[in-house]
């Protein structure tokens, strides 16, 4: 393939690395971005088996937009900037972590092979991770994380131990677990993928490189002979143009389905204040349920003194949303979260405004009448997380901003912890 000068726009510099089906180049005027230019070409085997395929690159270039674009909603950090033209897109510069990174939740493929006894179709519960060392020499080798992190690996000033390897791990379980969901929503299996890491130039650990049919099993309605992935590729004994047709049209479907992913759900989280006073309070619940991806609307009412307008707009809200949380800012004597709960099916969360009396006020919160389910926090942010918490369970969206935040907590925590072990050697 010969070396484009410009793309789109962007003055191409040298050439970084080109592998079997892609080309990285420098952009001298963007230091710290890259850019990636797909090849229509399709191989298996470590490249012993390959053929072009026209209009390949442009299908993997947008399938790979695609499937980032929902990883960045989810929260995931991704190394993954635009689509630059139709068959190339920008990313930022990393140094690439020389570790494929497998997800399984149906045991198939060369599980099978390395793990003999094991029916096919064995379900992973949690999903199984494996990594492998990339070396087509030696077919891409499995590695323990005892060997990775022995290799002593370090990619701009990060060196790749154990909790990097932990830190990876968890992205890898996690950034699966959120594309099977995505797929269950067009009753599509996601059976097994794999995922690569890079480090750029600040030391962070990014999800990088590609993710596209080449990456994945896909099985519609969880059946194998429906598969619409590489393996249909891999599995010709003899490669006819009508089969490459019939693999185009594959990757061609799946790029299309992933425009049918987004979450379909409409919900709310509808945050009702007693009184304008509490107005502070409420914007710090509404700040913190937004940086989970939740659609949050605030209204002044008061279950004493306007009971009938209070009910009406509730019940405007339940005709035309599917997932739907009220939470209840009251304090003094909290009418408005029980009466609320007493008068939808939707959950209520009643989270009182400080107060010198809260250790007094909070009881009309707490003590509710029989028959009534709402549940009481004091702080905005644990508001906004139980919201999320019940939004999550038909938003996958919002589940994964969820399990992203809980991930980033235990990063923090396990740098925190490294810092405190360098203090105690010294």
């Amino acid at each position: 393939m010969a070396a484009p000068k410009e793309v789109a726009g962007c003055k191409l510099g040298s050439l970084i690395i080109e592998g079997k089906t892609k080309q990285v180049f420098d952009l001298p005027e963007q230091p710290e971005q890259c850019i990636l230019i797909n090849k229509d070409r399709i191989t298996a085997g470590d490249g012993v088996k390959a053929h072009d395929m026209e209009g390949k690159a442009a299908i993997s270039n947008q399938t790979n937009a695609k499937v980032f674009e929902i990883l960045k909603a989810a929260g995931i950090k991704t190394a993954f900037i635009k689509i630059a033209s139709a068959t190339a897109f920008i990313s930022k510069k990393c140094d690439m972590v020389p570790i494929e990174w497998v997800t399984r939740r149906l045991a198939t493929g060369s599980f099978l092979k390395r793990n003999p006894g094991v029916p096919e179709g064995f379900r992973f519960t949690p999903p199984k991770q494996e990594t492998f060392f990339k070396d087509d020499a030696n077919h891409d080798p499995q590695w323990s994380e005892e060997q990775i992190v022995s290799a002593k690996f370090n990619f701009n000033g990060r060196l790749i131990g154990q909790d990097e390897v932990d830190y990876m791990r968890q992205v890898t379980i996690l950034v699966f677990e959120i594309l099977e969901k995505a797929w269950a929503l067009r009753d599509c299996a996601l059976i097994d993928m794999k995922i690569e890491f890079g480090v750029d130039s600040d030391g962070n650990i990014l999800l990088a490189d590609v993710i596209d049919s080449d990456s994945w099993r896909l099985w519609p309605s969880g059946d194998k002979r429906l598969m619409v992935d590489k393996q249909v590729y891999r599995n010709l004994a003899n490669v006819t143009a009508a089969d490459l047709d019939t693999v185009k049209r594959n990757f061609a479907w799946v790029k299309d389905q992933l425009d049918h992913l987004k979450p379909n759900v409409h919900h709310k989280v509808v945050i009702f204040m007693g009184s304008p006073a509490d107005l502070e309070h409420c914007k710090k619940i509404a700040k913190a349920a937004k940086e989970l991806g939740l659609d949050v609307d605030m209204r002044v009412t008061s279950a004493h003194k306007a009971t009938e307008e209070t009910l009406h707009i509730m019940q405007q809200y339940e005709d035309t949303h599917g997932a739907l949380v009220f939470i209840a800012v009251a304090g003094r004597s909290n009418g408005l979260g029980p009466v609320l709960s007493g008068n939808t099916s939707y959950p209520v969360i009643n989270c009182p405004p400080p107060s010198d009396k809260l250790v007094q006020d909070i009881w009309s919160s707490l003590s509710v009448p029989s028959g009534l389910g709402c549940a009481t926090v004091i702080y905005p942010d644990s508001a906004a997380l139980m919201a999320a918490q019940i939004i999550g369970i038909q938003d996958y969206i919002v589940w994964a901003r969820l399990r992203v935040k809980q991930l980033e907590m235990a990063a923090s925590l396990r740098v925190a912890d490294k810092k405190i072990r360098n203090l105690s050697l010294e």
